[in-house]
This record gives C-alpha cells, structure tokens and sequence, in this order.
C-alpha cells in the first residue's frame, strides 16, 4: 500500500463530484480514502477555496485529482502543504496569469464550445441536445442523459479569472489527454501537459468525459501516482 492514501477528486464545468461515481469504487477498493469535493463553479478563487478547505481536512499527504476545469483549480489548491501530487485528467493546467479564455485562444474553438448558452445571470450551460456530442461522445445514452439533466452551470468569470502561482511548477504532475476531446482540444491538452512536464502523460481514445468512459485507466493513472509519491 502506497504512503500517499488520501485522494482529493475535483469535477469540473457542467458537473458536480458524481462525475467521479466510476472512478471513487476502484480507488477504494485499492485502500485509498478518497474524497470529491462540490464546488460551487461561481469563480475560480471560490472554487480554490473549497477544496482548499477539504484538502486541509484531510491527514495526512494528499493527491489532488482535477477533470477539465478541475485543473485550474487544483493547480492553485495544490500549493497546499500537504499536498504531494497532482493529477490532470483531460484538465486545464494554467500558468501564473491564464485564464481559461486565454488558453481556449491558442487555437480556434472547440466544436462543443457551440452548446454553451448562457442564461442571464452570468451561468454557462450546455445545451442538452447536443449534450452527449460536445461533452461524452463515448458515454452509453443512459449516463449522457443523466449528466446532460443533472447539469451545474458554471459562471462566465470562471474563464476570465486569472490563475495564481502554479502548484505544478513545485509539486510532480501526471496528464492524460483524451484525443477525441471536443471541449478543450486534445493538442492544447498535451501542451498543457508537455508544460508542465508531467511525469507520465496518457493518451486515451476517449471525449470529454474519459473520467466516465475509462474509468479503470483514470484510476489506474491516479493509482500509479500516489504510488511513486511512496
């Protein structure tokens, strides 16, 4: 059994920590605790804040776990003491002074970028037709349709808050890119993971939502690095 046994898992845009519902019964059945915090999705300093506060929680050193927007927060969240690692599934991983908009510029939209509306109080959404095309086109209809209805906008600011100082640049990092990622292009995710010079980097022939479709791979990648953190 690895030293590294806390697991701190954040879920990103359009989705709250059941995203995680495939991956938490694996890491525990390997021994780990595992935790998936709720964020909020309301800006990115909120969301740094609460799962700095479940990371303070736990005893013991942590490995923070972060899907798609879920990178940029774990990438400031990170830089707590006891934190010891962080894993980017499918994730942003910005610099000091990215935004999310400014990494999305590097390269013309993603073709799931035409489901997001906006409603009028600053709220993101994607739109539930084409939910399962943009964010999960490997998902069963079963599980697209549970998380196009079960959707958690995030607020526009989301994109335009500028990351702080990056935990990665101090803290081991691993990456896996999905290629058929329609919501963050898959060359801008193995940028991103080539950036931040990842100790391994996955690529998996998955969507968006690779955290779903491959669960077993996701958590073997998390296993494997609590594991060399012992």
């Amino acid at each position: 059994m690895p030293l590294v046994k806390n697991i701190v898992l954040v879920h990103g845009a359009w989705g709250d920590a059941s995203h995680w519902r495939h991956v938490i019964p694996l890491l525990h059945a390997k021994g780990y605790h595992v935790s998936a915090v709720q964020n909020p999705l309301t800006s990115l300093v909120d969301d740094i804040s609460r799962t700095g506060s479940l990371v303070a929680a736990q005893d013991g050193p942590t490995l923070l776990v972060g899907h798609s927007y879920g990178g940029a927060v774990i990438t400031g969240a990170g830089l707590a003491p006891n934190v010891v690692g962080l894993v980017y599934i499918a994730a942003f991983a910005p610099d000091e002074g990215d935004s999310l908009g400014s990494i999305f510029a590097r390269q013309a939209p993603p073709s799931g970028a035409a489901s997001i509306r906006p409603d009028k109080e600053g709220f993101l959404w994607l739109d539930r037709s084409s939910f399962r095309d943009s964010f999960g086109g490997d998902l069963d209809e079963a599980d697209a349709l549970v998380m196009a209805v079960t959707q958690k906008p995030i607020s526009g600011r989301c994109f335009e808050d500028q990351s702080g100082v990056p935990a990665w640049k101090t803290k081991p990092s691993w990456y896996q890119v999905s290629t058929r990622d329609r919501m963050i292009p898959p060359e801008t995710e193995q940028w991103m993971a080539e950036r931040i010079k990842a100790r391994k980097i996955v690529s998996l022939d998955a969507s968006h939502a690779s955290l779903v479709s491959h669960a077993s791979e996701v958590a073997d990648l998390i296993d494997e690095a609590a594991r060399s953190l012992g």
